[in-house]
């Protein structure tokens, strides 16, 4: 029986993670999963959130956006708009990010534009939960 499986997190621009690991934490639409080797085959929604992946013993965390995710026995493919290791996110940043957003919410907005605005606003959201984890 396996005891890792291969997760790969791919975004528009780039293959962002592609390694063997122990166990993954996704952020569901209905909640967090956990995935293991030998997972039931699924696929369905993530929304943007913290990703914890357990390698060698040690946690890791990415922020992720909204996407997808497939999930065989082995392998856990994640398709998402965004995907930034903890170490890769500058708070200060992602906190500027989040401000902006909150602010042109409370403005007249038509649907594309809040929709647009939301999702930046869940993105800045994520990479602050993700990063503000390491201070702790």
């Amino acid at each position: 029986m396996a005891n890792t499986l291969k997760l790969e997190i791919v975004t528009p621009d780039a293959k962002t993670y592609s390694e063997d690991v122990e166990m993954v934490t996704l952020p569901g639409v209905e909640g967090e999963m956990g995935i293991f080797p030998m997972h039931v085959p699924l696929m369905t929604q993530i929304v943007s959130g913290e990703i914890a992946v357990r390698k060698d013993g040690r946690e890791q965390y990415l922020a992720v956006g909204d996407g997808f995710v497939e999930i065989t026995g082995d392998h856990v493919a994640v398709m998402t708009d965004m995907a930034i290791k903890a170490e890769n996110i500058d708070e200060a940043k992602a906190e500027e990010a989040r401000r902006r957003a909150e602010a042109r919410l409370a403005e007249k907005l038509d649907d594309v534009d809040a929709a647009m605005v939301s999702a930046a606003l869940a993105h800045s959201l994520a990479q602050l939960k993700v990063k503000r984890r390491q201070h702790k």
